[in-house]
């Protein structure tokens, strides 16, 4: 019997086994395919917060001119931003897995059961595997982490192509976090739910655009983000060349916490740590899994502690206090992104990355203290304009429970 089972061989939990068995743990995994199998998606992420991890060598492509568009101009973000090389990352944690001894198998997770001393997953061939703990890294329809019901789930949704193009969709050498502007639509257009451009530069004439919907419930169709995207190049008279890779993304932003009492841990998307108000979620994973598995390692190292009290640590490890009450705090925030019109999304954007560079990336991060946030919210509230102050009090009373939950978590 092993002390950990990872379910799951995305970035959540490649890296996570490879952290377990770094910590001296016996470390087996379960995954659909061969963990080697290259994974499908694109991952950013500023490169300041690879520098600080130690990680920054396993970036594919870095830009320094990168910006924010809104109807009222760019707004330069003087912020580094980076490509994530998928192939090297993903070897590093395999190969870094291999060398403490974990093992992988294939096949899918069909039933769990929990036993004083140890929990046994069976697979949908009959294959039974034991472990003193289970982690469920299987995304955020996760096969066996439990949560309560969301009736209105939010979702960011994304449509993107990477390719060639007839002219140059961006400036050479930028990336563009974020083109909000407009002016492409259609006047009956412009009254729908706002989408942006996300695109970059990757060199030798290839460039990636991504139409994407920041958050929406119900969510914006991927169809719809397809016409909208090729609506948008077509108005700067620019067309798709070569078609090398497609991209579909569609998670919620906003799934309801875990139950933390569960004897299964979730990690990524299945322990909802998405960041509510941005989407981003690598980042989290890389800062929070070194410190989840000295967690469990510490838990596990006595052969006294029972399955359901090293569960509970690593629950508590992975989402403290401090976290939770921030956690509702960015919900709010994604109640008033939501609800904001076309001109007030603007309108706060601009506000919002005219902060302290130190603030705004700290915010999207998770990075900032409690105390630092609303610190922060306060200043942004300082900067808007009346309109995103009229949306941001009226949202203190219809979503004033959020803010409740922040003081009571």
């Amino acid at each position: 019997m092993q002390d950990v089972l990872v379910i799951g061989s995305g970035p959540a939990g490649l890296s996570l086994a490879a952290a377990l068995a770094e910590a001296g743990l016996a470390v087996q995994g379960l995954a659909l395919a061969d963990p080697a199998h290259p994974w499908p998606n694109t991952y950013g992420i500023w490169v300041d917060e690879l520098e600080d991890l130690g990680l920054v060598q396993f970036l594919g492509h870095h830009w320094k001119d990168c910006v924010v568009n809104v109807n009222s101009g760019a707004l330069p973000l003087h912020r580094e931003y980076g490509l994530i090389n998928k192939e090297r990352l993903q070897t590093h944690w395999l190969t870094l897995g291999e060398q403490h001894q974990a093992t992988w198998h294939q096949g899918k997770a069909a039933r769990i059961e929990h036993f004083t001393t140890h929990s046994e997953v069976t697979t949908s061939a009959g294959e039974t595997l034991k472990a003193r703990l289970v982690i469920d890294a299987t995304g955020h329809y996760s096969a066996f982490v439990k949560r309560p019901a969301a009736p209105e789930l939010a979702f960011q949704a994304a449509y993107g192509v990477v390719g060639r193009f007839s002219e140059p969709p961006i400036r050479p050498q930028q990336m563009v976090l974020m083109d909000y502007r407009d002016d492409h639509l259609t006047p009956a257009q412009r009254q729908e739910p706002p989408t942006f451009l996300y695109a970059m530069d990757l060199g030798d004439g290839v460039y990636f655009v991504e139409e994407t919907s920041l958050a929406h419930h119900p969510a914006i169709s991927l169809d719809v983000l397809k016409d909208r995207l090729h609506q948008r190049l077509r108005y700067r008279g620019i067309e798709v060349k070569e078609a090398h890779h497609t991209e579909r993304c569609l998670f919620p932003m906003n799934q309801p916490l875990p139950d933390f009492t569960q004897r299964v841990v979730g990690f990524g998307g299945a322990a909802s740590m998405v960041h509510p108000a941005s989407g981003y979620m690598v980042g989290a994973m890389l800062r929070r899994g070194p410190g989840l598995a000295q967690a469990i390692a510490a838990a596990l190292s006595s052969p006294q502690t029972t399955p359901s009290q090293a569960a509970s640590q690593a629950w508590q490890a992975l989402w403290p206090a401090d976290r939770l009450r921030k956690h509702y705090l960015y919900l709010f925030g994604l109640e008033n992104l939501m609800a904001f019109d076309a001109p007030q999304l603007h309108q706060f954007f601009a506000a919002f990355f005219s902060l302290p560079t130190d603030d705004w990336a700290g915010f999207l991060a998770d990075s900032l203290t409690l105390p630092e946030v609303v610190q922060s919210m306060i200043g942004l509230f300082g900067r808007a304009p009346n309109p995103v102050r009229l949306r941001l009090m009226r949202s203190v009373f219809s979503h004033g429970h959020l803010l409740g939950r922040t003081l009571m978590s």
